[in-house]
């Protein structure tokens, strides 16, 4: 039986776990991801989110633990291999070519993809919601809006699962409500979508589960309404303090 058929997951993290110098960056992480929901990865600042996207991606090989995508375990996969069985990924910082335009920016990932088939840059550049910046160089470009044209080329490889670091860093209020609509778009599709965000109100509002990680350890795993009622979670992550806590002080 293949490790698709075992779990129905699009991503399988089975007891990941890295270390830097003795320091535990991950420790025995399980995580999945399914076609048709949007899951989100929450955490403060240095819990281990952009290590685990590194090791998702195949930028950062893990001590310990497996990675599959589908029924295909990736583990020794690079980055491209990755990518070319539909793994997307946006960046924590932008990682696109700034002397482009973000039309240019679009087209090199369309022609990566031999073509893209039906994808056009002008299509994905619609989609995310930048058409009228879409001849002008992405350096001079707001970051919000840099983010959905990286998202747009991120989309240009047709990805079965999508996973996105901090998307709506420098978006307005308006663009990170239209950034939810079109990831929930996306799952709706069938594609696995993984965000990791600081926006608990986008986050609650648009993941079917939620992972927190807390000191490169998961803490809980749940629905929206399931996370933001676990007391352990409002201690770690959300800044209350659980009941049980309240009543010894």
């Amino acid at each position: 039986m293949s490790l698709r058929e075992q779990t129905g997951a699009r991503l399988n993290l089975e007891g990941i776990s890295v270390n830097f110098g003795g320091v535990a960056a991950l420790t025995n992480i399980h995580l999945e991801v399914f076609d048709g929901q949007v899951t989100g990865l929450i955490g403060p600042n240095g819990a281990g989110k952009t290590t685990m996207f590194n090791v998702i991606s195949g930028l950062q090989k893990p001590d310990r633990g497996s990675v599959a995508l589908g029924d295909k375990n990736v583990t020794r996969f690079g980055p491209a291999r990755r990518a070319r069985l539909g793994l997307a990924r946006t960046f924590q910082r932008l990682e696109l070519f700034g002397s482009l335009s973000s039309r240019e920016n679009v087209e090199v990932a369309l022609e990566t993809k031999h073509g893209g088939g039906d994808l056009t840059a002008e299509g994905l550049l619609h989609r995310v919601g930048v058409t009228s910046d879409a001849d002008r160089q992405v350096s001079t470009l707001p970051t919000g809006e840099a983010r959905l044209v990286e998202l747009a080329r991120a989309l240009a490889i047709n990805p079965k699962l999508i996973c996105l670091d901090e998307p709506c860093s420098g978006l307005d209020d308006s663009e990170t409500r239209l950034l939810g609509e079109l990831l929930r778009e996306l799952a709706s599709e069938g594609r696995g979508v993984l965000i990791v965000e600081h926006d608990m109100d986008l986050v609650l509002r648009i993941c079917d589960r939620i992972y927190v990680l807390d000191f490169g350890e998961i803490i809980a795993v749940g629905t929206p309404d399931e996370i933001r009622n676990d007391p352990v979670v409002q201690s770690a992550y959300l800044g209350t303090v659980a009941p049980e806590e309240s009543a010894d002080r």
